[in-house]
């Protein structure tokens, strides 16, 4: 991609995250993480994959889709952590190991930076763990063999 690409696509990214600081963080974000298992089993994942919105300047969602400022995630639920091959992770995201549980999916998006301090990811996170559960049981299904629910 080209340097104006680039730009763009960064300028782009900054705008999703200004709204995303303007709109959707709470004024102080909880240490503690409201839990999701419980409510996977009837979010409802069309909910999901309309807050997939808010994503789609930093990544793609389909099978084989290139990375962005963010990587592909395509079947996320359940993969190891930091290892969509390609992308450039961020060194504390690429030392935290163990796969992408509903749980720590929950906590990420709820506060990326709280989740993993020193990641590059430039959002502010999903306040309602009702959107949380929406957008899990969403990515849960971009795969050819969803993991189970708990």
């Amino acid at each position: 991609m080209n340097a104006i690409g680039n730009k763009s696509r960064r300028s782009l990214c900054a705008l999703a995250t200004f709204a995303a600081l303007t709109v959707l963080a709470p004024s102080a974000m909880a240490q503690d993480v409201e839990p999701v298992s419980d409510l996977l089993a009837t979010a409802d994942p069309a909910q999901g994959q309309t807050l997939t919105r808010q994503c789609i300047a930093c990544h793609t969602f389909e099978e084989g889709g290139p990375h962005r400022v963010g990587p592909n995630l395509w079947d996320v639920v359940g993969r190891p952590k930091a290892s969509r091959e390609g992308f450039n992770y961020s060194p504390v995201l690429l030392e935290l190991g163990g796969d992408w549980s509903f749980e720590d999916l929950n906590a990420y998006l709820a506060n990326p930076r709280d989740f993993a301090p020193g990641n590059r990811m430039a959002y502010a996170g999903v306040r309602a763990v009702d959107d949380r559960a929406a957008l899990i049981v969403y990515m849960r299904g971009l795969s050819a063999e969803p993991v189970d629910l708990p």
